[in-house]
């Protein structure tokens, strides 16, 4: 088997999965009585989760902890994948990241519904692409198996942490992700400053939630390509739903100052069951429609209630960590450019 030892850079570690103790391994998530802790996985167990997909390991008559242990390992797989894709299209990867359900404890494997496991790249420019003020890299790359890698030059994912896109800044928070060797300690420096950076410009963080809420209402029932059918099948788009309701308790408790890592991942197991079955379209269209109106009014009062009575505060510190750590990462890749 060939080793990527940019990937397998653990030396003589004991793999989580096969209980051996192996020349090479990578650092892992691994599930130990309900909560993630570090771990390692050896290349061959990489393997064997590659040839399972998360969708059967969700369904099989396993043991759910050993089934949360196998999903763990078959999405860590599956980020390695889109990984070596990136890779393999000529770019130079500072890392690949998880992005959506699966990092708000939302995702779904069933014979009605699989999530998808999509994820972002973040690129770095080479140096004659970057002196000559080329447009940075900015596009989504569909593989084979319909999931969808958005490749972001590391200037372009940088400026929307610095407009608090959500979206974006949820993948310093995701247990899921595969960064190359020679940016390991900053991608570490970046999620050492994800909580900061989430809570530095609040109103900035409330206002793209409120913004995102608004445009998850318009698409509610608007018949795009890919989710035609399910407009024609129940007249909305449930997912859309799902996502307004979210927004509404990413809010509440973004607002309260619980931690964003925490905010991401739903945790009350009623809201939970609402949103699985707004997800699956199990509201009528009439249903569907005034949860829609009244989640996405309440996000807007919450968002207008919070700037009448703090204004708009800002704390610049971290968005000047965030540049350092932008120009140290560029200077480091176009020395070795360059060499």
């Amino acid at each position: 088997m060939k080793i990527n030892t940019n990937v397998y850079n653990r030396a003589n570690c004991v793999c989580d999965f096969c209980h051996q103790t192996v020349s090479y391994a990578r650092d892992v998530k691994v599930c130990d009585d309900n909560k993630e802790v570090d771990g390692f996985v050896c290349p061959e167990c990489d393997e064997k989760a590659a040839e399972a997909s998360v969708h059967s390991l969700q369904v099989s008559p396993l043991d759910p902890k050993l089934k949360e242990e196998l999903k763990i390992l078959a999405l860590n797989r599956r980020v390695l994948e889109h990984y070596d894709e990136a890779c393999a299209l000529g770019y130079e990867v500072f890392g690949v990241f998880l992005q959506g359900s699966q990092n708000y404890n939302l995702d779904i494997y069933t014979d009605e519904y699989a999530s998808d496991v999509d994820t972002k790249a973040i690129l770095l420019p080479p140096f004659d692409d970057f002196c000559s003020c080329k447009s940075p890299i900015s596009t989504t790359h569909e593989r084979q198996n319909k999931e969808h890698i958005d490749l972001k030059d590391i200037r372009t994912i940088f400026e929307n942490f610095k407009k608090q896109n959500v979206n974006f800044i949820e993948i310093l928070f995701t247990d899921f992700f595969t960064v190359s060797e020679e940016y390991y300690d900053f991608y570490m420096r970046l999620r050492a400053l994800g909580e900061r950076l989430a809570h530095c410009h609040p109103t900035k963080t409330l206002r793209a939630m409120s913004g995102m809420s608004m445009e998850k209402k318009a698409a509610l029932c608007h018949p795009y390509p890919t989710i035609k059918w399910k407009i024609d099948k129940w007249g909305y788009d449930g997912k859309q739903l799902h996502h307004i309701i979210r927004i509404n308790d990413f809010m509440t408790r973004y607002i309260a100052g619980v931690p964003f890592a925490d905010c991401l991942k739903v945790a009350d197991p009623k809201l939970k069951n609402i949103l699985m079955d707004a997800k699956l379209n199990r509201f009528s269209l009439e249903e569907a429609l005034k949860l829609a109106k009244e989640y996405d009014d309440a996000n807007k009062k919450l968002k207008d209630d919070y700037i009448e009575e703090y204004g708009d505060v800002v704390d610049n510190t971290p968005y000047q960590e965030l540049n350092d750590i932008k120009i140290e990462v560029l200077k480091d890749y176009f020395k070795r450019q360059l060499r």
